[in-house]
């Protein structure tokens, strides 16, 4: 079967379009195929893939016989690879009975042959190149583009690593939970204000207690620098041991304390830990809320309850309670890593072994910060954990739900982290209450502080739009600090909504609220029913729980379930929002929609506004910065002792003042034994004790019997005056 041109010049052996085309030849294509006129077709333009030959220089044999009957060129007598396009079109315009024309193909160049061609290149390669293989050599295989293609907008271009970093900022920055941070600190800020007006100077709600929990930051950052194995050894209570464990440590803000030193430092730390304990407290909580299945401002409303109910301004002056936004981000990371929420139940393919290790590892730095709250989430998390497992089982019974080697080792990891820090900080407190009986706790030292009902709508006096108009009703409280418990009027009434309305499944709903009565019930310590059958049980039975001394800092579960109760309201009331909006054009909320969706969250903002008092705190006596220690500070007392432990921060000499949740035995003697120093008595009882210095605070002595006897005789007593600032140091 002949396969290649008709060698015989002149007419139509010039071409395989020709006359002389066979039946034999290849299978026919239509005539109006996109055939290249007097070529080969692009697409199989080139050497043949199977024999290797071909291609342009077999091309070329048109270039002498096209015109006149011409001598072919020396190329044309060379045998042309089966299947090229002119031969199909050749056979073709046979098939139909058209008679070829010598010197031209049996094809019409069409418009988008020439548009091609015009683009490639091709035509004028072809008028530019001579005869012969030396012109064939010279020209390239030419790829079929769409003729559309030079229409479209040119690509874009590759971005270079630049280009990609700035990119990656931007969805970074764009991304919900970066604006959640972003958002929980602007808000963290402007609700706490003025704290950051003057951080140096100034402490939120007092300076006693907040001058404590500074001191405590600044002593674990300087022990973890200099002696960590010193750590609960502090420089206060002198000459008692294990002195850093009287009360809370915040241990977990080590890291903060490494930074600066001194009074001003350590001031400035605390009003920023302050600021930042209410930031994640409240992305904590939206992220919680987030987690479990509500929309954002749901979630946002969830978060700002948590963080700025009315009852949490009475504790400004508790870093430790303050502190709280570890429990909510926790559950978050723990409820991600085993990918499980309410709206969505058990989910085994959204599990992520990397959150679960971060929710245990963040739960454990949350139970650092102190037990005030930290033993309270220690068994909520254990009983969670319990129930979890238990319907987990009984669920398998059922349909095999696959959990997973690497996520069970992150919770026996995670659990065993968790137990061993709780196990390493319980340690000291067991050693402080072994030698000081008097640290217990007993039902009537939690009854002092045990609130009635009437304090759940009862607001403190930090509260900027209640604080003034429920003064009478604090006044009818024993102990108004410990029992103002107001969550807010308006939580209470978008959760008491979420009863009805929700995006949550009414057993969800129903086990929410009987864990707000479960809490309500404990806040108020033997108020209910002597406590007999509710506190009482969990205080004489629990490891840990008899040294909890206010029972109403269980609100802060009562304050997130009922948060999550509203999320799922407004949540709800967002969706509905979205529905109907669905009909419009164009399809998004109208501005007066979207005002009513923000209503409760802006609500529960000026709910949770403060009227915080911020005194500036005492100034450190010069004899701080110069006196050896062990020395005793006069006057001495609970709320003195507090700033005196802030002074020490410059040079954390040994000093026996001190406040904390008790006052040691010995400490109580030592303020009995000195109110007359200085005389022979209370020298003799100082030096026994190894008290090398006695600084006499001049501007804090006034009423007191140190007023007269600071400038008394000291001869005969082998003790030596000296004036250093606004103190007299006595050399004993």
């Amino acid at each position: 079967m002949t396969t290649g041109t008709d060698p015989k010049p002149g007419g139509a052996g010039a071409g395989p379009a020709g006359s002389s085309a066979t039946p034999d030849g290849p299978d026919p294509e239509p005539a109006g195929s996109d055939a290249e006129p007097g070529g080969a077709d692009p697409k199989s333009d080139g050497a043949d893939p199977k024999t290797g030959e071909g291609g342009p220089v077999a091309d070329e044999g048109r270039a002498g016989g096209g015109k006149g009957g011409a001598a072919p060129g020396p190329a044309a007598t060379e045998v042309q690879p089966t299947g090229t396009t002119a031969e199909k079109a050749g056979a073709a315009a046979a098939a139909h009975g058209q008679a070829g024309t010598p010197g031209r193909t049996g094809t019409r160049r069409t418009w988008k042959d020439t548009f091609r061609r015009s683009r490639t290149g091709q035509d004028g390669a072809d008028k530019g190149r001579g005869d012969g293989p030396a012109g064939d050599a010279e020209k390239k295989p030419a790829a079929e583009a769409d003729p559309w293609t030079s229409f479209a907008p040119a690509p874009e271009p590759e971005p270079g690593r630049t280009g990609r970093a700035v990119r990656a900022t931007g969805r970074f920055l764009v991304h919900e939970w970066t604006l959640a941070v972003l958002a929980s600190l602007a808000l963290a800020v402007g609700m706490t204000w003025p704290t950051l007006r003057y951080p140096l100077y100034t402490l939120p709600q007092d300076y006693w207690d907040p001058s404590l929990q500074a001191w405590q930051m600044a002593w674990s950052g300087h022990a973890l620098l200099t002696n960590p194995g010193q750590l609960f050894q502090s420089n206060t209570f002198f000459p008692e041991p294990w002195s850093f464990a009287f009360s809370d440590m915040l241990l977990g803000y080590a890291p903060a304390g490494l930074l600066g030193t001194g009074p001003d430092a350590a001031v400035l730390r605390y009003n920023i830990m302050f600021v930042l304990a209410h930031a994640m407290a409240t992305f904590g909580a939206y992220v919680l809320a987030r987690q479990l299945g509500a929309g954002r401002i749901g979630s946002a409303v969830a978060g700002v309850s948590y963080t700025y109910a009315p009852w949490l301004l009475a504790q400004a002056g508790h870093l430790h309670i303050v502190s709280n936004g570890g429990i909510p981000l926790a559950l978050a990371m723990l409820a991600r890593g085993h990918g499980w929420s309410l709206r969505h139940g058990y989910r085994p393919e959204a599990r992520r072994v990397g959150w679960a290790y971060a929710g245990w590892v963040v739960a454990a730095w949350q139970l650092s910060l102190g037990f005030g709250i930290g033993l309270v989430f220690a068994y909520v998390l254990a009983l969670t954990l319990l129930v979890s497992a238990a319907v987990w089982f009984w669920r398998r019974r059922r349909v095999r739900r696959p959990f997973g080697r690497r996520l069970f080792v992150a919770d026996l990891v995670g659990g065993l982290l968790f137990a061993a820090v709780g196990a390493l900080l319980a340690v000291p407190y067991f050693k402080v209450a072994e030698l000081h009986p008097n640290a217990e706790r007993t039902l009537g030292d939690i009854g002092v502080y045990s609130p009635p009902a009437s304090g759940f709508f009862t607001a403190p006096a930090e509260s900027w739009i209640w604080g003034g108009l429920h003064e009478g009703a604090r006044a009818a409280l024993p102990w108004h600090p410990e029992m103002t418990l107001l969550p807010g009027f308006v939580l209470y009434a978008l959760a008491a909504g979420g009863l009805f309305f929700s995006v949550w499944r009414l057993r969800h709903r129903l086990l929410m609220l009987a864990g707000v009565i479960v809490t309500m019930v404990l806040a108020m310590g033997t108020r209910f029913f002597d406590g007999t059958f509710t506190y009482a049980p969990l205080f004489e039975h629990l490891p840990g729980f008899n040294g909890l001394r206010t029972p109403g800092r269980m609100m802060l579960w009562t304050t997130l379930l009922l948060g999550l109760l509203a999320a799922g309201a407004v949540s709800a009331f967002a969706r509905r929002v979205r529905e109907i909006s669905a009909d419009r054009v164009p399809s998004r909320p109208s501005p007066w929609l979207r005002a009513v969706a923000l209503l409760p969250l802006l609500l529960v903002l000026v709910e949770g506004l403060n009227d915080t008092p911020h005194p500036v705190v005492p100034e450190q006596p010069v004899a701080m910065r110069t006196v050896e220690g062990p020395l005793l500070v006069l006057p001495s007392g609970q709320n003195q002792d507090q700033p005196v432990m802030l002074w020490s921060t410059t040079r954390f000499q040994q000093v026996v003042n001190g406040g904390s949740g008790f006052t040691p035995k010995q400490l109580d003697d030592v303020r009995r034994v000195s109110a007359a120093f200085p005389d022979q008595t209370s020298v003799d009882y100082l030096r026994t004790l190894g008290v090398r210095n006695v600084v006499v605070l001049r501007d804090q002595i006034v009423g007191t019997p140190w007023e007269v006897t600071v400038d008394s005789p000291v001869e005969q007593l082998g003790i030596t005056r000296q004036q250093v600032g606004n103190a007299v140091v006595f050399r004993l």
